[in-house]
């Protein structure tokens, strides 16, 4: 029998057009959107094709990092996926851990930057479900974990070859992570200390001389999310003279809504707008590599 559970744990996101709105409403925590914010939403899915390739893209991590952790020590590793707004959710993943006899969960959030209202809440409700008859040992923020920020490097310098060489010199690289209401520094939330300090560690692994941070895909709320977003950073550059920027949005790892449309359609109109090009690094999705980063990580745990 397996003896230590993995739960890896995702944002969730809704795989059919048909459960846009549910999703929209769980997201809200019960309150269902407005006919007008239900159709933004739907809008954005439709420009990248109707569905976000999230769900797949988290599907073919976990089952790629099951693989590597067989590899590695064969009968060991119990590994399942358990979203936070998508079934599967976190509390039903965490249950079937519980019936398959696992004594021990390891929980993976797939995001490298922790945070009190996303991360830890993954957590949360991991530890609750589990209960206090297993050993659950959550994983925090793993920017740090050896080899992520070569990968990420890796994918700045790669950007960078689309520029033409005559204009790198006037090219900036912007590394962006999801904004979070600015009440999470109040209760002196790290968050945007670490997106500081894994763009910093990215940066001199690519041997950049300079960059700048900006935030994303903030919420439609009427309080005030970390800043400066993404758009304005973007026309700041242009005033600044630059013609070329790489967004490389360090704070995700796979494609999704807020990569595929808010930096591939609404930061690059942005741009097109300005006389500013925008190139976008790949997003890590199951390279080998970067499961391998995940593996280790989880064995250490």
């Amino acid at each position: 029998m397996r003896s230590v559970g993995v739960l890896v744990m995702a944002y969730g996101t809704p795989s059919s057009r048909e459960g846009v709105a549910a999703y929209y409403t769980r997201i809200r925590h019960g309150r269902a959107p407005s006919p007008e914010q239900l159709a933004d939403l739907v809008r954005r899915y439709d420009a990248i094709g109707g569905t976000s390739p999230l769900a797949a893209r988290t599907t073919d991590q976990v089952r790629e990092l099951a693989v590597a952790l067989e590899r590695r020590a064969p009968g060991v590793y119990d590994v399942c996926l358990g979203a936070k707004y998508e079934e599967p959710l976190i509390e039903d993943a965490a249950a079937g851990l519980r019936a398959a006899g696992i004594t021990r969960v390891v929980g993976l959030p797939l995001a490298p930057h922790s945070s009190s209202m996303s991360t830890d809440q993954y957590h949360e409700r991991a530890a609750a479900a589990l209960g206090d008859a297993i050993d659950y040992r959550p994983l925090g923020a793993w920017w740090e974990e050896p080899g992520f920020a070569d990968l990420i490097a890796a994918r700045v310098l790669s950007a960078l070859e689309v520029v033409p060489p005559q204009r790198r010199t006037t090219t900036e690289v912007v590394f962006s992570a999801h904004s979070l209401p600015q009440r999470i520094l109040v209760a002196g939330d790290t968050y945007p200390a670490q997106l500081r300090a894994s763009a910093e560690l990215a940066a001199r692994r690519a041997g950049l001389r300079h960059f700048d941070l900006a935030w994303q895909s903030a919420g439609r709320t009427d309080e005030p999310w970390l800043g400066p977003d993404i758009l304005q950073v973007l026309r700041d550059k242009r005033a600044e003279g630059f013609t070329d920027v790489v967004v490389c949005p360090i704070g995700f790892v796979s494609d999704h809504l807020e990569v595929l449309y808010d930096i591939d359609v609404e930061a690059r109109a942005v741009g097109q707008g300005i006389g500013l090009n925008v190139v976008r690094t790949a997003s890590l999705n199951d390279d080998p590599a970067f499961i391998a980063v995940l593996a280790s990580l989880v064995e250490r745990a």
